[in-house]
């Protein structure tokens, strides 16, 4: 079970090459078995058309011996008639010859007197039923010697001139396959030979088969990999694939159509959702001081009276309440405006150390520290914008802590990390709650009981408009640490003289 997962893991590339190997072994093999059973089929071949000819001729000169013989033509003389010829017969055709009568008892043989009682006196009684039952009036039968050596022994009639039936002739025939085991050893030695040679060459062709087939495979997969909603991806371009690796590729680019065309229309109803989640936002912020502004008209012309002679405090705490409430909402309509515009970036070079001391010199809190690792950490971007950025985290530092606790601190460190800059505030108050973790970048949120909760949304726009980012790290009843992280540049490049 762990050996087939593990094959269903293997990549494609590796299952090609191993299936193209796998296909020249078996190829192999299948030529070297039909090779052997070829040599063996003509080696069989060979001597049943060697034992056939030997035959065909002994029958022949037979006949003329029998034709020239002055006994009678009966089984009975046949000993008498071949008594004197059977041992030339023999020596002419090079094979031992026995003839028998008809119920299969031995008549003649050309062995020697003294080695007749070895041979078989009668033939089977099996071999003569096929004997009389075939056609041919033919048996040949297979035997093999105790040492593992092939035999065959031919049965037949032997005929007068009128065909008529007067014994049987058996011919024994020894197989010698020393000659094809020869080459059947030979050609296995070449072929090893030749099939070594040829599995080198197809790992090689398999190696770069495999290859080149998933080549354009991996650039799909790779491309893919790299795909992202929010960015602007790649066609593919091949123009030499394969048919269905193009197939592949084109399914790929209309994916990426499809997935640009998405993104833009995701974006674009995010910002509508934004701007009306932004717009119902500034509208509750602006009627809050509308409507003591209201009232306070309101029970002013109720109370006006000219003779009155407080009528000048009345009327100074009157334009007090409307000036406040106007500047409330100056507040909204600048804290609103600050998000929904960014204002034009004037990039500079300038030293990041320096820069948050000076934003956080603003504060006159004594519990509030700076620490920075080194004097001098250059990046290039708009002086305000990194002095709102801290301005904007420490504020928030400060406010986190309550103001009955006995050991507020607000830390600022910046440090140099790699090629960039980290600055970090850090607080040690409430600190910000699970729920409100995934919500504490959103334009509109807020944990304060006054503010548009716009400052963070605006921080992060900010950071990331310079390619930067800002994370937090936040426990409840302990503390919360914003990190800021922006590039930074070397100051010989940027011309930065300290």
């Amino acid at each position: 079970m762990k050996e087939k997962f593990r094959i269903k893991r293997w990549s494609l590339r590796v299952r090609i090459f191993v299936s193209l190997i796998f296909i020249t072994l078996i190829a192999s093999f299948l030529i070297a078995i039909v090779s052997i059973y070829q040599f063996k089929k003509e080696a069989k071949e060979y001597h049943q058309d060697r034992l056939e000819r030997k035959e065909n001729s002994i029958k022949e000169h037979i006949s003329y011996v029998m034709a020239n013989t002055t006994y009678p033509l009966t089984t009975e003389n046949l000993p008498e008639i071949f008594k004197d010829r059977i041992h030339e017969l023999a020596n002419i055709h090079g094979t031992e010859i026995n003839i028998y009568d008809l119920n299969g008892h031995l008549l003649k043989s050309s062995k020697a007197a003294f080695s007749v009682d070895t041979i078989n006196q009668d033939i089977p009684q099996h071999i003569l039923k096929v004997i009389r039952s075939t056609a041919e009036k033919r048996f040949v039968d297979l035997k093999t010697t105790p040492d593992n050596k092939k035999f065959r022994s031919s049965y037949s009639y032997i005929k007068d001139n009128r065909f008529k039936p007067l014994g049987i002739l058996n011919l024994p025939y020894m197989e010698d396959d020393g000659y094809y085991e020869k080459e059947i050893n030979n050609f296995i030695t070449r072929f090893i030979q030749v099939y070594s040679f040829m599995l080198i060459i197809s790992v090689v062709i398999a190696y770069f088969l495999s290859s080149y087939i998933t080549h354009s495979i991996k650039a799909v997969s790779d491309r893919i990999k790299e795909t992202r909603l929010n960015e602007q991806n790649e066609k593919i371009h091949m123009h030499d694939a394969p048919q269905e690796i193009t197939l592949l590729v084109d399914a790929y680019n209309n994916l990426v159509d499809d997935l640009d065309e998405s993104a833009a229309l995701l974006a674009q109803k995010e910002r509508e959702e934004a701007w009306r989640e932004m717009a119902k936002q500034v509208a509750h912020e602006i009627k809050n001081p509308l409507t003591p502004m209201r009232l306070t008209v309101q029970s002013f012309q109720r109370k006006f009276d000219p003779a009155d002679p407080n009528i000048r405090e009345k009327l100074a705490e009157f334009s007090n309440t409307l000036i406040q409430q106007i500047d409330t909402m100056t507040s909204v309509a600048s804290a609103f405006s600050s998000f929904a515009s960014m204002p034009a970036q004037q990039n500079e070079t300038l030293n990041v150390v320096e820069i948050v001391k000076l934003a956080v010199d603003i504060f006159n809190e004594g519990y509030i520290h700076f620490h920075a690792d080194e004097q001098q950490i250059i990046t290039r971007m708009d002086r305000t914008q990194l002095i709102r950025i801290i301005t904007n985290l420490v504020k928030n530092a400060i406010q986190a802590i309550d103001e009955d606790k006995s050991d507020p601190h607000v830390a600022v460190n910046v440090v140099r990390f790699g090629d960039r800059v980290r600055i970090l505030v850090s607080d040690n108050g409430k600190g910000i709650s699970m729920e409100h973790k995934n919500r504490i970048f959103e334009p509109k949120f807020t944990t304060k009981s006054s503010g548009m909760g716009l400052g963070l949304g605006i921080i992060k726009n900010i950071v990331e408009n310079y390619h930067g980012t800002i994370t937090f790290d936040s426990a409840p009843g302990a503390g919360t640490v914003f990190t800021v992280t922006l590039p930074i540049i070397n100051p010989n490049d940027a011309g930065f003289f300290a």
